[in-house]
């Protein structure tokens, strides 16, 4: 029996290690980024934001508050506080017949948070290349 991709996404965020991202992320995945406006293409791009976001969102204050799941899609609410900032944002996962991520979307509010999540990301995206 396969482990559905959601729980593998759970475990990944619990260790905060992204090696698990290669088995679980499509060649052809397509990440939505909250501040970048072109959806970027392919594994590699993909698991280099989700490295980074691993570092930034990923601390003890951070929690999923909400879970809608269907067969082959997600949508998780986060919350979590950086620098005194409370962000609140969704991950939008949808994932193939394979159980390979294939989509994945974020969006942050307040404006205060996106700002400060895109200084942040920038910062390690820049210092990665």
């Amino acid at each position: 029996m396969t482990v559905s991709p959601l729980v593998r996404w759970h475990e990944l965020v619990k260790s905060r290690n992204p090696q698990g991202l290669d088995s679980l992320l499509s060649d052809g995945v397509v990440f939505h980024s909250p501040v970048v406006h072109t959806p970027q293409v392919g594994k590699a791009v993909t698991t280099q934001y989700l490295t980074a976001a691993l570092r930034v969102f990923f601390n003890e204050s951070f929690r999923y508050v909400r879970e809608i799941a269907g067969e082959r899609e997600a949508v998780l609410e986060f919350q979590v506080e950086i620098d005194g900032v409370s962000v609140n944002g969704v991950d939008m996962l949808r994932w193939d017949e394979l159980g390979k991520i294939i989509d994945f979307k974020v969006m942050i509010r307040p404006l205060k948070a996106i700002n400060l999540i895109h200084q942040r990301m920038a910062a390690i995206l820049q210092a990665a290349r």
